[in-house]
């Protein structure tokens, strides 16, 4: 095909990530990708750093971020309309293969609808069958050509389900902090090396600040009360998220807390950080990854608690305790997720300075295991389903017609 210039039209592919870790995901095999196949061009559903590799959005990822089974119930009607509309655009505009980046609620079914359509698609990052529903497997196998997984505990399990899957490790590794780091990163945020540090992450989302602000400035209260020379950091992912934590710290009258707001730059304030609180889910890997001791906390509604706890399979949520396959950093879900838990977790953290120095070396070990070039292994396993479909287009064209029967 070619284009209204006379060159060879673009090939393009679709492409749906959900919050802001998959949008760091897909920026990263965009990028690849299009190093590798300059004929190629990505359009979907995109977050600012996907745009910015010149992903074509055609809905903004800000629609996807809901996370809960109960919360999810408002936004339903919303949701699916906006899965039927993206998927008729993609059929529409005739594409040969679709990745979807995380989101596994929204995407799975997305893929299943594309599949029917033949066309091939591409899961990257698997959905934590390993901690829970593992019933998902089956559903998985029925809407993905290939898997993409992070971890090296995954492949195991989509290879005895018959799935093609490919470990790419998690690109987070690539940057994973040294045993200097921390030095480094209050010079770069203008923190005095003696200065008892505590970053407070209490989700990117919308409706992870609105379940968490509040638990988390009462927690800084609290560890304020014992240790008056704390100072805390919190990095926000957006303007709205950052909006609304600033709202909720005016409402509890927590105004007067020492305390920084950044607008990004997680990474830095965890590289700075003596210890963490943070809200479970791929920020855990990234305070492990910046060698911060941290604690672990989530509330949702009581109903999607119920129903979680049912499909748990693993005694732990967070991904250091999947990674090390032991309780290494405390966890406080739901009713335990309490201000005077969280403070009294993160100040013990901050007193042991002997489990301290464990956990930054067993997080240490946590980058090297999981390093790989994570952009390159991905965009060639995306290559490589594309042109496996290419190729099949190829072989139909040169199959000469079927004789009708009785000729």
């Amino acid at each position: 095909m070619r284009d209204a210039s006379g060159g060879a039209a673009p090939i393009t592919i679709g492409i749906v990530a959900g919050e802001a870790s998959g949008d760091a995901l897909a920026a990263t095999l965009i990028r690849a990708v299009r190093e590798r196949r300059s004929d190629v061009r990505f359009a979907g559903i995109a977050g600012p750093r996907m745009q910015a590799e010149g992903c074509e959005a055609w809905a903004p990822m800000e629609r996807l971020a809901v996370r809960g089974f109960v919360e999810v119930l408002a936004h339903l009607p919303s949701l699916l309309a906006l899965r039927r509309g993206i998927a008729r655009r993609f059929i529409g505009a005739g594409i040969p293969l679709f990745v979807g980046v995380d989101a596994p609620d929204f995407n799975l079914g997305l893929e299943r609808r594309l599949k029917r359509r033949s066309i091939r698609t591409v899961h990257f990052v698997s959905p934590s069958v390993w901690a829970w529903r593992e019933e998902r497997l089956r559903s998985i196998g029925r809407a993905v050509d290939r898997m993409l997984a992070l971890f090296p505990f995954e492949p195991p399990l989509y290879e005895a389900a018959a799935i093609p899957v490919t470990y790419v490790g998690h690109p987070m590794a690539a940057e994973a902090a040294g045993p200097e780091t921390r030095r480094a990163a209050r010079e770069l945020l203008n923190c005095r090396a003696a200065t008892p540090l505590f970053a407070l992450l209490p989700g990117s989302r919308l409706s992870e600040i609105e379940m968490h602000a509040g638990l988390v400035l009462d927690a800084a209260a609290r560890i304020l009360e014992s240790r008056p020379d704390a100072r805390f950091i919190v990095p926000l992912v957006s303007r709205t998220t950052r909006d609304a934590f600033v709202e909720v710290q005016h409402r509890s009258g927590r105004d007067t807390l020492p305390l920084t707001l950044l607008y990004g730059h997680a990474d830095d304030a965890l590289r700075a950080a003596d210890v963490a609180l943070v809200a479970s889910g791929t920020a855990t890997l990234e305070a492990a990854l910046a060698r911060c001791p941290h604690v672990i906390f989530y509330r949702v509604s009581s109903l999607t608690a119920w129903i979680v706890r049912r499909k748990l399979i693993l005694p732990y949520v967070g991904l250091p305790n999947v990674l090390a396959g032991r309780f290494v950093v405390p966890e406080f879900l739901q009713e335990a997720a309490t201000p005077g838990n969280l403070a009294q977790a993160a100040l013990n953290l901050f007193d042991d300075t002997v489990t301290r120095r464990r956990l930054e070396t067993l997080f240490g070990a946590f980058g090297q295991r999981l390093a790989a070039d994570t952009g390159a292994l991905a965009a060639e396993a995306v290559i490589a389903e594309l042109e496996s479909v290419q190729g099949g287009r190829r072989a139909q064209l040169r199959s000469p017609p079927v004789a009708p029967a009785g000729s």
